[in-house]
């Protein structure tokens, strides 16, 4: 991606897009706050392509199984705590205890892990757009924060920005941007002090590889 001056008369050049593709177009200049609106206790919501249960693959080759379901309403969500289970056991492995969602609220959740570490995450802010009919931008500000036994617990603040492109009926690509910033007494504009981007592949999984979708709520 550009950056800097560069970037800046992109955007001159380019057609004006909606307020993710800007920030996309900003990264890794990220700072707070960004063009997000606070989610309440709505979930967010995907592309009717993404419904179905996918074969998540890495660029390191590592797999995940991940599901998106339609809901009794017909919009399509992501089952949150069976895809972040998924996908947290590639890098955390045994250390995983468990991954549970608030029943109350699709944007919380809490995390187990071993020695008694537990990881409460809560999405804080929510923006996303369909820029055609075969590319989806879904961005995500969460508040982090990981409790530790007799130590206080440490707060962070994760957004992540991703780009839905449907290859095929079968296979999706899936970009995503990072940044991490200071916890909030930090204060209100503070700029990203870690950023780091990803590709992954979407595979739809079908026949006897087909995993059964929850019930929806």
């Amino acid at each position: 991606m550009f950056s800097g001056p560069l970037a800046f008369i992109l955007a001159l050049l380019l057609p004006l897009g909606g307020a993710l593709e800007q920030r996309l177009l900003a990264w890794p200049d990220w700072s707070l706050p960004a063009p997000l609106t606070r989610p309440g206790q709505t979930d967010l919501e995907y592309p009717q392509w993404l419904e179905g249960n996918w074969l998540l693959t890495s660029t390191d080759g590592s797999q995940a199984t991940v599901c998106f379901k339609r809901r009794s309403d017909g919009l399509v969500v992501g089952n949150r705590a069976a895809n972040a289970t998924a996908v947290a056991k590639l890098s955390l492995g045994d250390e995983l205890l468990s991954v549970e969602n608030d029943p109350n609220n699709p944007n919380r959740q809490l995390t187990r892990l071993r020695d008694g570490l537990s990881l409460e995450t809560s999405i804080q802010g929510r923006g996303s757009e369909s820029i055609s009919p075969i590319v989806f931008l879904a961005d995500e500000l969460s508040l982090q924060t990981l409790r530790r036994p007799e130590l206080p617990p440490r707060l962070s603040r994760i957004e992540i920005l991703s780009k839905f492109s449907r290859r095929d009926q079968n296979h999706i690509t899936v970009e995503q941007w990072q940044a991490r910033y200071p916890p909030p007494e930090a204060g209100l504009r503070p700029g990203a002090v870690a950023t780091s981007s990803s590709t992954l592949l979407l595979e739809r999984q079908t026949g006897n590889d087909f995993i059964a979708l929850p019930s929806a709520p």
